[in-house]
């Protein structure tokens, strides 16, 4: 086992044992927090259950739109490095790992910093968008301890990556770098060390601020059209979209649009006609 091996972690007490760790950071944005930086933000017991209740405290908040997940506020050496294999999480229908079973109705984001191997590719495949430091590490690590993907990696890596990239990651457990990531589909935006939380937490930001309806409603007929066939797939994104269109949310944009248009030409920028 070599020393950069995430497994090989600190015997150091962890005090918070990441149960207290959710920020609200700006205007419908919370930053929940796994807050175990002793055992590179493995998950336990009790850090599964905080995980759990504070994604399903965010989804009953209809102030709260958008939120990130990150390792820890201030910890750039992981992201998550998986189940604690000293305190393993139980099973549960919401997945060992916590949420990962939940099917949330708004977006989340995670902010990845250092290690995202074996559980956390998990936990952050479960996540809509992945913000990585450009020395982010990934993999499915647990194919050398004989450990299953058990938190949705079987089913959320093939359609984030391709089943053939899928099954490299999978099957062979190797160290995969940020750039590769990328490439594969899995990380959408790299940034400098140290910045991923901020980044991730300025694009929920930008989430957040657009007409919401529209929102939620493409994001459910997007992972809702992954199962069914193009007549199905598409009669669904037509319901989603009715439901948009008769919301205020039209008319929230279109005055959104004609503001940006005379702002740009208060500015003497020639107005076009998209926003």
């Amino acid at each position: 086992m070599s020393d950069d091996d995430p497994s090989r972690t600190p015997e150091a007490t962890d005090p918070t044992n990441g149960t207290d760790g959710t920020v609200d950071v700006t205007e419908g944005v919370v930053i929940i927090e796994i807050g175990r930086p002793a055992r590179r933000n493995a998950i336990s017991s009790d850090a599964a259950q905080h995980l759990h209740d504070a994604f399903l405290a965010f989804e009953a908040d209809p102030d709260l739109r958008v939120a990130v997940l990150v390792g820890g506020l201030d910890d750039h050496e992981a992201f998550c490095a998986g189940a604690d294999l000293k305190d393993l999480p139980r099973l549960r229908p919401s997945g060992p790992l916590g949420p990962t079973r939940l099917q949330l109705s708004k977006p989340v984001i995670a902010a990845i910093e250092g290690w995202c191997v074996a559980g956390g590719v998990e936990l952050a495949a479960w996540c809509d968008l992945r913000v990585a430091g450009e020395g982010a590490r990934f993999g499915c690590l647990e194919r050398r301890w004989g450990v299953p993907l058990i938190d949705g990696g079987t089913y959320r890596l093939p359609r984030i990556v391709g089943l053939g990239r899928a099954l490299d990651w999978i099957l062979t457990g190797r160290e995969i770098d940020a750039t590769e990531a990328e490439r594969h589909g899995f990380v959408n935006r790299i940034v400098p060390d140290g910045t991923a939380l901020a980044a991730a937490v300025d694009l929920a930001a930008t989430i957040a601020a657009y007409p919401w309806t529209c929102v939620v409603e493409d994001r459910a007929s997007t992972y809702e059209g992954l199962g069914l066939g193009v007549e199905e797939g598409l009669a669904n994104e037509d319901r989603h979209g009715i439901a948009t269109l008769e919301s205020g949310d039209l008319v929230e944009g279109l005055e959104h649009f004609a503001r940006n248009q005379a702002d740009r030409a208060a500015r003497g920028e020639r107005a076009t006609g998209a926003p």
